[in-house]
């Protein structure tokens, strides 16, 4: 077995034994030996997901779908990254495709439904019943909903 396929396998079981911070150290090098290999990178953005290191997640499901754009988990994980970081349009863009790519997942399909949800609430008239030029509610509330 070679070095990076050692430094993938110890990566994956710290991610299975739920050490996500350790698993980065070793699939970090494994990158570092063979950057265009998309099993390295998925399993590095799991684990930035699962550290909360969003933007590096994100990162990492991009250059994924740069190599294999067809990819559904790596729509899904880059949607996850993006959704966690506020961008629900673009994440939401993400989760469709995944879907569409994996229409018998319904885990795919259940993340559309959630953010279009969300969506819809945030599109909401005032109690006044006026929204603004954007689509967006002129209220009390509406600076608060923006953030």
């Amino acid at each position: 077995m070679s070095e990076t396929y050692d430094l993938y396998q110890q990566g994956r079981a710290h991610l299975k034994k739920g050490r996500a911070a350790q698993a980065t150290v070793a699939l970090e090098k494994a990158k570092r030996r063979e950057p265009e290999k998309a099993s390295i990178r998925e399993a590095l953005g799991i684990a930035y997901l699962r550290i909360q290191r969003y933007e590096e997640a994100e990162q990492e499901f991009r250059v994924m779908l740069e190599l294999s754009p067809a990819d559904h988990y790596a729509h899904y994980g880059l949607g996850r990254a993006l959704e966690r970081q506020g961008k629900q349009s673009e994440a939401n863009g993400h989760y469709k495709l995944a879907s569409s790519l994996r229409p018998q997942n319904e885990h795919y399909a259940s993340r559309i439904l959630d953010l279009d949800q969300e969506g819809d609430e945030l599109n909401e008239p005032d109690e006044s019943g006026e929204l603004n030029e954007s689509g967006e509610a002129d209220g009390p509330n509406a600076d608060a909903s923006s953030t």
